[in-house]
């Protein structure tokens, strides 16, 4: 009698637990998202004080140029001391919250690689504001300036040429694709179950122009258009694979595809609008015609705040 109740008993219990067990691991593996805001708007103020805030200063629009000297550090300088230093943190903190856990040699190696790659552009850019005070213009390449003609010997010229390539291309790729790769593992946890279909907070949407607008000026100004492009195809990949699996973007993930979406448009706006003029044409030669904001500032503008 004993073991005919233990019969009877014992499938009950075995339900119980294994609905038990389901409902505590759908809770476990199903939690609910929630937007990273200290994350993104740490990252917006960062950039926008410390890299977009930065052309403004260089170009002595908000301090006069002879309140440091030529031979001393100025504010733009120290700004990007700033940048340097704030940068792998911003980075590191975004690879801390992403779910899959890079070996520690390739974050070190990525930190490393940043440091560099933003210090060949601390140079280049401190060397670059002096030219300008002094007549070089930024929509004019290095050889077809006028003060450089003017130099002597002429392989000076040659100079100029390689650390302009130091930091356009060696230096931008060196911290750009750090960057690009942090932001691409970040987004590959912002997914979660279609049950749980989110919206963006409001506050979300109001951090999304100026997050669209940095990665426009990474475009424009860095030049890094292919890595910003290779990223956002990457990010579009990843969402057709989820959703096969019913997983669909959280808010972070939406906050992302957003600002990029909103980027291209802003980077098509722009080109849109310089697509006519020959003088930048010669300076962005090639298939991907897309100028910097800064050879615009000195063939349009400068002249109005001299």
């Amino acid at each position: 009698m004993q073991s005919f109740t233990r019969k009877r008993k014992n499938p009950a219990l075995l339900a119980a637990t294994l609905m038990g067990s389901r409902a505590s691991g759908s809770e476990e593996v199903l939690p609910r998202p929630r937007f990273q805001l200290d994350l993104w708007l740490g990252f917006i103020l960062h950039s926008w004080i410390l890299d977009i805030g930065r052309p403004f200063v260089t170009v002595s629009l908000v301090l006069p140029a002879d309140l440091f000297p030529l031979n001393r550090p100025s504010a733009a300088e120290y700004l990007h001391f700033l940048f340097n230093i704030c940068t792998p943190l911003i980075l590191l903190k975004m690879i801390e919250r992403t779910p899959r856990s890079l070996p520690p040699l390739a974050v070190h190696l990525g930190v490393i690689a940043v440091a560099m790659g933003t210090s060949l552009h601390l140079v280049t850019d401190a060397i670059t504001r002096r030219l300008v005070l002094i007549g070089y213009q930024l929509h004019l390449s290095v050889r077809d300036n006028p003060i450089m003609e003017e130099l002597r010997p002429p392989a000076l010229i040659d100079a100029f040429e390689l650390l302009c390539f130091f930091d356009d291309t060696i230096g931008h790729l060196m911290w750009c694709v750090p960057f690009f790769l942090a932001l691409f593992l970040f987004f590959s946890g912002c997914f979660h179950h279609r049950t749980q279909e989110d919206k963006m907070p409001p506050t979300a949407w109001m951090l999304l122009l100026p997050s669209a607008t940095y990665y426009w000026f990474l475009m424009a100004e860095g030049q890094t258009f292919i890595l910003f492009i290779f990223t956002f195809f990457a990010m579009t990949a990843t969402v057709m694979h989820q959703r096969r699996r019913g997983l669909v973007p959280d808010a972070n993930g939406l906050f992302m595809l957003y600002s990029f979406s909103a980027a291209l448009l802003l980077l098509l706006l722009w080109v849109s609008c310089l697509w006519s003029d020959g003088v930048l044409r010669r300076k962005h030669r090639g298939l991907i015609y897309i100028p910097q904001p800064r050879a615009v500032y000195t063939l349009h503008t400068q002249h109005t705040h001299t």
